[in-house]
């Protein structure tokens, strides 16, 4: 099911839905059915140094290090 932002015609509001196949969205603020779709900025994968942190904590658990760069796995194999 696809995310997808909508301007209400009747109200102004803006919202993100997700919308069911052959579902026609309303407005959570009004009801209505005039929306005009938005387009939608893509949000690039999460890179902070806390997701990063958890990943490689995760993978160390399941025995495996390929988020590790080659300098960092050779210190750790020691």
């Amino acid at each position: 099911m696809p995310l997808y932002d909508y301007r209400c015609r009747a109200c102004g509001q803006q919202f993100e839905t997700l919308v069911r196949g052959g579902a026609a969205p309303v407005c959570p603020h009004c009801g209505s059915a005039a929306l005009d779709k938005q387009v939608s900025a893509p949000v690039p994968p999460g890179r902070s140094k806390s997701i990063i942190a958890s990943a490689r904590r995760q993978a160390a658990r399941e025995g495996h290090l390929s988020n590790y760069s080659a300098a960092e796995r050779s210190k750790l194999l020691r």
